[in-house]
């Protein structure tokens, strides 16, 4: 009896000592399985580039960076700059490839709104109500938004500042059905004035620049829409320079770092998607001298940044305008039929510069003027003749308008008589 109570007792040993031998592992990995968890969520940070290591890295991209058609290599997949004044090219790299717009595409929705708002169509203050679509577009999901509430009403004049500083998707699309009716409909007027504009290789298929099927821009295109921005909205086009916006309680920054930074930046957008990368719509004046620069598909919001500023810069310190003809200088005289003077002077209404570049050939640009003539008496002054077709040193051609530099007055009956019967006469005798 004695010797089964000593095996028993020396089984439950056994048992106790193996129990024991288990447990211990999972009591020191229930100890380290926080130790690991922390490690994880906190990596170690990778060490700065130093100003010139960056600066060398920078370099290193711009050498790997395929070529531009016209213009730097930019580390951008797309480029394109142009110079307002004259029209000139400055940059071109697949400018008219299609290209994802991203938030960039808000800048027809805003077009679309400061049209209406010229027409007298909407007023600052019109207000329109935020649908569930609008207010869903932000919701989880990582979305630029005005933080717009769900059945509120917000006015025109809001949602413009929205769109433009905010880059709020909810602010587009409310934007879009206030307009519209719906961000389709929206759509097709968005792709209307696009044909309108000459924007020949874009597609919009919503206000926000939402990835969409079928969606894209080009540079050019881009371009073509900020020029006619400035041009055709001279005081909307300010709210673009606007550096933050509070709304709902909420303050933003411009995500155009450039305001702050560059001088002479006055707009336009950014935009990223994962398609298209990072890009920005560009625009800065410097002496009167205005440069518009469309980037995309960049790798971050700092490169964007970076290769923005260079290239304006770029754009104003080795290129510059030279004036070749001034507002009312003649081009040419046009004879006259019956008028008191027997010739009128024909100029250019408007000063006409060309854009060099350093080490540019120093050729002069050729003008000729292409009119009817004899032209009939009476003539007043500023009535459009003819046109002048200046031939560029790059080969390229431009067409201004010419204008009558003098007011000639008709013959008067007699002396009128007397000219056409001079006239006759010769032409018989020759």
């Amino acid at each position: 009896m004695s010797w089964r109570i000593d095996r028993l007792l020396s089984l439950v040993a056994v048992l106790a000592m193996v129990g024991a031998a288990g447990l211990a592992p999972a009591a020191h990995a229930q100890r380290q399985e926080p130790a690991k968890r922390t490690q994880a969520q906190k990596p170690a940070k990778p060490k700065p580039l130093t100003p010139k290591q960056a600066a060398a890295a920078q370099a290193a991209k711009l050498d790997a960076a395929g070529p531009s058609q016209i213009g730097p290599t930019t580390v951008a997949r797309y480029a394109y700059m142009i110079d307002m004044q004259t029209g000139t090219v400055l940059l071109s790299k697949d400018a008219d490839q299609p290209m994802a717009p991203s938030s960039m595409a808000k800048m027809m929705t805003t077009y679309l709104l400061f049209e209406d708002l010229a027409a007298g169509k909407l007023k600052p203050d019109t207000q329109f109500k935020v649908s569930e679509r609008a207010y869903a577009i932000t919701r989880g999901v990582h979305s630029s938004t005005m933080f717009l509430e769900l059945g509120a009403e917000v006015s025109v004049l809001d949602l413009i500042q929205g769109i433009i500083v905010d880059s709020g998707n909810d602010a587009s699309v409310a934007a879009a059905e206030g307009m519209a009716g719906s961000e389709e409909a929206f759509a097709d007027r968005m792709n209307k004035k696009a044909h309108d504009l000459g924007m020949t290789g874009s597609v919009f298929k919503n206000a926000s620049g939402w990835p969409a099927e079928g969606q894209h821009v080009t540079a050019h295109d881009l371009a073509v829409l900020a020029e006619r921005t400035i041009e055709d909205f001279p005081k909307l086009y300010q709210h673009y320079a606007q550096r933050e916006f509070a709304y709902n309680g909420i303050t933003q920054p411009n995500r155009n770092l450039e305001l702050k930074t560059v001088p002479g930046v006055d707009g336009l957008k950014t935009g990223h998607t994962e398609e298209g990368g990072y890009g920005q719509t560009t625009s800065a004046i410097r002496d009167g001298r205005r440069l518009v620069l469309v980037l995309n598909g960049m790798d971050s919001i700092a490169e964007r940044a970076r290769e923005t500023a260079r290239l304006i810069e770029w754009g104003f310190r080795e290129t510059s305008n030279t004036t070749i003809l001034r507002a009312g200088d003649a081009l040419a005289e046009a004879p006259v039929w019956l008028g008191v003077q027997d010739k009128v002077p024909l100029v250019i209404p408007t000063a006409v510069q060309i854009t060099t570049t350093t080490g540019q050939s120093s050729a002069q640009p050729r003008a000729v003027a292409k009119f009817d003539g004899p032209i009939a008496a009476p003539i007043a002054k500023g009535t459009r003749l003819g046109t002048a077709v200046i031939t560029m040193p790059d080969g390229q051609t431009r067409e201004y308008p010419l204008q009558a530099g003098a007011d000639v007055a008709k013959l008067g009956i007699v002396r009128r008589l007397m000219a056409t019967a001079r006239h006759y006469l010769v032409g018989w005798l020759s």
